[in-house]
């Protein structure tokens, strides 16, 4: 429908918070739809697999967006993505964070990234642990050739609304205490819980692109 994506992106901006921006999480949907949205004022896309994003940045280049990676960060892809995205909001760990700052390093790059932590167990998640970043933290701020400027962080499957918020919080608090300015921290299904505790960037996908389209049928 022309001008639901635009209807969408402009009631959800409404209802942001004068702090937090919108990150349009657009993996699944076609590069279209991303035209449609920057076409509001929206600039930055999030993008979690490396072969859908490239084809999307190609197909963009004539506009001025800012491309967020946001998927898990496989050490052999950390060139690619390095040289494609300059925020990295999932590098989890000590040894994954002095790969980024080596391999930006040698490509003349400085991205802008995001620690992931883990504040409650989830062992479908990654990221550090509280007392793990809190160790890690001089070395971490001291990296060449990148910039730590947030924590990202998300709720395990089956929180309620109170966990979430406390959870966010404890992020929000964390992000403080280390003098870090941003937090990546909510989804279409809690986001209003993050921007109460202070995220700055709220990855929005299924809210405002709706469903991801099915995937054609496999031949044979």
């Amino acid at each position: 429908m022309p001008g639901l994506l635009s209807d969408r992106w402009t009631a959800l901006q409404a209802a942001l918070p004068a702090t937090a921006q919108l990150l349009a999480v657009s993996k699944g949907h076609p590069a279209e739809a991303i035209r449609e949205l920057a076409a509001s004022g929206q600039r930055a896309f999030g993008e979690s697999r490396l072969q859908e994003a490239l084809p999307k940045q190609e197909q963009l280049a004539d506009l001025a967006l800012q491309w967020h990676f946001i998927g898990r960060l496989q050490s052999n892809k950390v060139r690619s993505v390095v040289r494609a995205f300059p925020v990295i909001h999932s590098v989890d760990s000590l040894p994954l964070a002095q790969r980024v700052s080596r391999i930006a390093g040698e490509e003349e790059q400085r991205p802008e990234v995001l620690l992931q932590v883990k504040l409650r167990p989830d062992a479908n998640k990654g990221g550090f642990l509280r007392h793990e970043l809190l160790s890690a933290w001089t070395e971490l701020a001291a990296l060449p050739s990148m910039t730590v400027v947030g924590l990202m962080t998300m709720a395990p499957m089956g929180c309620d609304a109170d966990d979430r918020r406390a959870l966010f919080q404890e992020c929000r608090e964390l992000a403080d205490q280390l003098e870090l300015s941003e937090c990546s921290m909510g989804m279409s299904g809690d986001w209003q819980e993050a921007a109460e505790a202070g995220s700055t960037w709220l990855r929005l996908g299924s809210v405002l692109f709706g469903p991801r389209p099915s995937a054609p049928p496999q031949a044979g």
